[in-house]
């Protein structure tokens, strides 16, 4: 009967491991469909894909949640079309753009912690997406001036600020959309294993 108990409790683990690796899959290929959607403004591209990493941390937490967008970067970076604009391959990861997306891990891990640890609180997790993104700018900013051999001023002027107002936007709709669409799916039940 101890063995058989046993069993199960292992089958239970496995399951909600099984589950968890579902629902980071199920957000990597959120990001697969929605990352390369971009609009050209300059060397930076508008994307969704830190929205929708913000959506994913309220959904899976920090751990899951930058798992998730890990596993994007390594799609892309092994040559899926799957970053702005339909681009991949290392080449886009090594280029004057790149230090973004390896920026956004920071991003995730920064704001998943202040939104896993202040559910029902939007603003202490609109400071974490606020500080999240500032350390994604600023890995980004520094890999571009070294990259592109310019100045800090410069790449400002073309990588932060064009950006600032919507990065707000998504911040700030992230916020109320995550909370709405987490309390949907705990009242579901879904995110009961996660």
């Amino acid at each position: 009967m101890n063995v058989s108990n046993n069993q199960s409790k292992t089958i239970s683990n496995t399951k909600l491991s099984v589950y968890q690796m579902a629902a980071a899959a199920l957000m990597t290929a959120v990001l697969c469909v929605l990352g390369p959607l971009s609009i050209p403004i300059g060397p930076v591209p508008i994307s969704l894909t830190n929205f929708v990493i913000y959506i994913t941390l309220y959904l899976l937490g920090t751990k899951l949640g930058t798992l998730s967008y890990c596993i994007y970067l390594l799609l892309g970076t092994a040559g899926l079309p799957i970053f702005s604009g339909y681009s991949g391959g290392l080449a886009k990861l090594a280029g004057p753009t790149g230090g973004y997306l390896v920026g956004f891990i920071a991003m995730a891990v920064i704001a998943g912690i202040f939104i896993q640890k202040n559910h029902g609180k939007t603003v202490m997790s609109v400071l974490g997406m606020i500080l999240g993104t500032l350390a994604a700018y600023a890995f980004g900013t520094i890999w571009f001036v070294f990259e592109a051999g310019c100045t800090i001023w410069y790449a400002l002027t073309v990588c932060v600020f064009p950006f600032l107002i919507g990065d707000a936007a998504k911040i700030l709709i992230a916020s109320k959309l995550g909370m709405l669409i987490r309390a949907a799916l705990q009242k579901a039940h879904l995110l009961d294993s996660i």
